[in-house]
This record gives structure tokens, C-alpha cells and sequence, in this order.
């Protein structure tokens, strides 16, 4: 089973996976030379989507998990056409559970700008929002904090009272988490927030789901030993070991890997810049 996403936010979704599925072994890749994707052109991401996916295939993943909701909405329906045979698990924000939970009947979704101008998550707000009024807000800054490890400072709670804030006076009770990075900020966010307003984290749910998946296919791993994992980063592999070591609260090994093998020139040609 192979999980990528643009950097270390990914891990919040993979730290599910592994408290699911304890004997699944793991391959996880973080751009990190490229991060972050949400300013950059749709077509961009999706090529490197592309470029990492070939790899992580040639790496025999049995399926993908795309634990970054920029690539899913950017990505994902065009992983599926390219390869039919692997199974592809991607994130989409908790909208649908945010509107039926809330109360106030306002939902802020914070996420990044690729993600609220995908197909997917227009569909969402047509499909499950109906009397619920829903606040988009792109948060600069937060992705690039939690990259740096900086989860409990002055700067990171400053960038969430300039994106929090406006939500909060306009009667939010209920958050959706759409960046797989801002888990890690969970409790900087409650405390920003105030412990009224409930929070969404999609990991959980993705992860059942991936498991299900992988429940369908009969390709659960029967083993009760504890699951490897595997990590690469297009990034600095100590910085990455040192952070995903305190995300996750165990030791992580990676490999750096200039440039995976991509199907596409696109891909090739964009993977260094």
C-alpha cells in the first residue's frame, strides 16, 4: 500500500492507516521539493501526481491512497483513466458530515485554492449542503508551518486568527480540516477556534475506506506482525525523518529521490522545477 501527498501532511492520513491496519506494509512519498501545491497550476500537481504514482507503482503498491486533497482534486479522476488496474483512495472534503452535524447551520471549510475549484468539491456543495451555508477559506502560510514543524508558535497562531477569525464571526460551529496538513495544527486550531466549534478530520474515514478497498480485492495483510514502512522524499530526507519522527512518534527511515521515472515527458519536465 503506497500513500503520497505533496509533504508531511500526508502522515496524518498514514497514522490512521497504521492505528486500522497495523500489519499493512507501507510506502509513503513527500514531495517536498515542490511543496506547496496549492498555488501551483493544475496541470503542474497533476504531473507530478503522475510522476510519483508511476514510481510507487514500480514499487509494487497494490494501492495508492492520495492523501492530499490538492492532488485529489486535482489528479485523482486521471490516475484512475491512466491506470484502471489500481485501486486509487483519495481525500475530499468532509462536507457531507459537517452539514448534518452542524447546528448553526454554517460550515467553514478551510483548504487550499486548487482544492475549492475542483469539480469534486463543487459536487459536494450541490449534493449535501441544501439550508447549510458553506464558508470557503484558503489559509497561506499553515502548510508551509506545519512543513517547518512549527505547531505551537506565535507566527502559526497569528496565520490561524487571520483565517479562523472571519469564519468564527460569522457563526461557524463546524470546521472541515480539507488539507491533509492540518491535523497536526488540530489543537492550535481548537483553541483558535473555541471548544464549541467541532472539527472534521477526514483521516479516520479514509482510512476505513481504504481498508474496504482492500477488503474487496482480498489483498488485507493476514499477517499480525506490525507492518513496515517504507518513506522517500523528493526533499531533504533528514529534515523529513526529523519531522515525521515527531508527527508520528516513531523513528522513520527515507530515501531522497531526485526524479522518479514518469510515464509522461509533462511530468519529466516539470519534476525539477
Amino acid at each position: 500500500m503506497a500513500v503520497l501527498d505533496s509533504g508531511v501532511g500526508g502522515l496524518s492520513v498514514l497514522r490512521e492507516i497504521r492505528r486500522q491496519f497495523p500489519s499493512e506494509n507501507l510506502l509513503y512519498f513527500a514531495d517536498q521539493a515542490h511543496i506547496p501545491y496549492g498555488p501551483r497550476p493544475l496541470t503542474q500537481i497533476r504531473a507530478f501526481t503522475v510522476a510519483i504514482t508511476h514510481f510507487l507503482h514500480g514499487q509494487g503498491a497494490k494501492i495508492i491512497v492520495v492523501a492530499c486533497n490538492t492532488a485529489s482534486a486535482t489528479a485523482l479522476h486521471h490516475l484512475r483513466m491512466t491506470w484502471p488496474e489500481l485501486p486509487f483512495v483519495g481525500m475530499e472534503p468532509a462536507v457531507k458530515p459537517a452539514a448534518a452535524q452542524s447546528q448553526s447551520g454554517v460550515v467553514g471549510v478551510i483548504a487550499t485554492p486548487a482544492t475549492f475549484q475542483g469539480e469534486l468539491f463543487a459536487s459536494l456543495i450541490e449534493r449535501y449542503t441544501q439550508g447549510v451555508t458553506v464558508l470557503e477559506q484558503v489559509c497561506p502560510g499553515l502548510v508551509e508551518q506545519v512543513e517547518a514543524g512549527a505547531l505551537e508558535t506565535d507566527e502559526t497562531a497569528a496565520l490561524l486568527h487571520i483565517c479562523l477569525d472571519p469564519l468564527m464571526q460569522a457563526g461557524t460551529d463546524t470546521l472541515v480540516l480539507g488539507c491533509t496538513h492540518y491535523p497536526f495544527l488540530k489543537p492550535a486550531i481548537q483553541r483558535v477556534a473555541g471548544p464549541a466549534v467541532r472539527i472534521i478530520d477526514p483521516s479516520s474515514a479514509v482510512a476505513r475506506q481504504t481498508g474496504r478497498v482492500l477488503a474487496q480485492q482480498g489483498w488485507l495483510n493476514p499477517s499480525t506482525e506490525p507492518g513496515t514502512l517504507t518513506s522517500f522524499t523528493s526533499g531533504n530526507p533528514a529534515r523529513f525523518q526529523e519531522l515525521a519522527a515527531r508527527l508520528l512518534g516513531d523513528s522513520v527511515l527515507a530515501t531522497r529521490l531526485s526524479a522518479p521515472r514518469p510515464l509522461l515527458l509533462t511530468a519529466s519536465q516539470v519534476w525539477e522545477q
